[in-house]
């Protein structure tokens, strides 16, 4: 008997009718082409998972201080747009839906992928633990530069910049990235953000970035267009806040009155009991915002096929994201459709590479043959 009922349902996303719950988490693997530019293999790679009900791509700079990693695209010059509308191209020739992830890593980041070599940016002047990404390695992190109240407006201009371009370049969508430590969570968790002007101190100053952002780009799309993704409980990139509760309860009512087309939740990676109607909830799971977002929401975090049904039976998400599950297995939708057993993902090949490990996992189809 299939077990996928619910998560292989139609729903409605914005003004668009998806014809299934999964999505294609936002998966950073460092192929771009020289410049950042996105290339033929990348257009390959997001049409064979078309079938997903949403594709997220990748974290994609909104300008040439918010890269943080080698090899990862940009969507703020005419090459990438061009690049990026390859994409965009393939998965829409397939009946595809496609949102670009908007991403400025603040600082996550190291002066060789700066622009004439400068600090990275970051609310305050604090350096996160750890190595940064470099094109020659693994290099100690730096302490970031703290960002002037004057400097902001034009960060979040490049984000409206980078919506535009999003749309120039045939995307759905976009979703603000505003998760897993960078930039805007720098904003959010007062680990990082120490400031003491209109950005910094209370839970209003501290999402007040987010929320301009969120102005700027539903100007540009709509707000039925747009996503926020957050991690209310991550720790990833030395992040935390003294009351994440607290924090990401605000967030969430905050983003309310905008009508965006989802809120996008990585949470804690569920077990058994996370879906059961008599287990202790995290509190910052996604059956807890349910009661404080009002719209759509996709849930994230290692979900497989019977929690991912469980978790939209529950009512406790309305779509889930997968990650590894689509690295490897293009056709998810289908192999869940039937029950299919999947193919095993290869950690080796996740950042960085050709082909192997990219656009060589095969289908049921090629199985057959």
């Amino acid at each position: 008997m299939n077990n996928t009922r619910h998560l292989l349902s139609s729903v409605q996303l914005g003004p668009y009718t998806l014809p299934n719950r999964l999505v294609m988490a936002p998966l950073t693997r460092n192929r771009a082409g020289d410049g950042n530019v996105p290339v033929t293999l990348n257009a390959t790679y997001y049409s064979q998972r078309a079938s997903a009900g949403l594709i997220i791509s990748e974290a994609t700079q909104i300008c040439p201080e918010g890269q943080g990693y080698p090899y990862t695209p940009g969507i703020h010059n005419a090459e990438q747009v061009a690049g990026w509308r390859l994409v965009t191209d393939a998965v829409h020739a397939k009946g595809g839906h496609i949102f670009l992830q908007l991403w400025h890593v603040g600082r996550i980041s190291h002066p060789s992928l700066q622009p004439g070599g400068g600090l990275p940016v970051a609310p305050s002047a604090i350096a996160p633990e750890g190595d940064a990404s470099t094109l020659s390695g693994p290099q100690p992190f730096v302490t970031p530069r703290a960002l002037e109240t004057a400097e902001i407006p034009a960060i979040v201009e490049n984000y409206r910049l980078a919506a535009e371009n999003a749309m120039a370049a045939g995307f759905d969508g976009v979703e603000i990235h505003a998760a897993n430590g960078y930039l805007i969570d720098q904003f959010l968790e007062d680990s990082t953000n120490h400031r003491t002007d209109r950005y910094g101190g209370d839970l209003e100053n501290r999402a007040r970035f987010l929320m301009e952002i969120v102005e700027a780009v539903t100007s540009v799309w709509g707000a039925n267009k747009v996503g926020v993704r957050l991690s209310p409980a991550g720790t990833f990139n030395s992040m935390s806040d003294s009351n994440p509760q607290a924090l990401f309860s605000y967030v969430a009512e905050a983003l309310n009155p905008y009508g965006l087309a989802y809120l996008h939740l990585i949470e804690p990676r569920p077990d058994e009991n996370s879906v059961s109607e008599d287990s202790e909830h995290s509190p910052l799971t996604c059956d807890y915002f349910r009661s404080i977002f009002k719209g759509t929401i996709i849930s994230a975090g290692g979900y497989n096929q019977e929690l991912a049904e469980a978790t939209i039976a529950a009512g406790n998400a309305d779509l889930i994201a997968f990650g590894r599950l689509y690295i490897a297995n293009p056709d998810l939708a289908e192999r869940f459709a039937v029950n299919a057993p999947l193919n095993p993902y290869d950690r080796s090949t996740f950042y960085g590479g050709d082909e192997k490990g990219y656009t060589d996992y095969p289908t049921l189809q090629l199985e057959k043959v």
